[in-house]
């Protein structure tokens, strides 16, 4: 899968306040499948939607103990996709600073 790829379907997954709340509870902890649906007031299909959309992605990922399903945090993803949205943000400042630049010389010049 290809890096674009990969960031859509990251993105995708953050996407739902949901998704980023199950995110936020791993995030202190693994927690099995249980521990995660606890808080939410959803179905349980509903929850297992969701991590298989946190699964495909790369977010999570899932461990068998014994009987137990874990789920645990994957941050590479969110790293991803952080710097990408920093390198962009980047860009982007400079583009505003270029503009602002730009409307203060039409300004000047009206001004004249």
């Amino acid at each position: 899968m290809t890096t674009k790829d990969t960031l859509s379907l990251v993105f995708a997954a953050l996407a739902d306040p949901t998704r980023r709340n199950i995110l936020t509870r791993l995030s202190q902890r693994p927690a099995t499948v249980g521990e995660v649906a606890e808080p939410f007031e959803i179905s349980a299909p509903a929850i297992s939607q969701h991590i298989k959309v946190l699964e495909q992605a790369g977010l999570i990922e899932r461990t068998a103990n014994a009987q137990w399903r874990t789920l645990t945090i994957r941050t590479e993803p969110l790293d991803e996709a952080s710097a990408w949205v920093e390198k962009h943000r980047y860009e982007w400042n400079q583009r505003f600073d270029e503009l602002e630049e730009h409307l203060k010389t039409m300004t000047t010049k009206e001004e004249q």
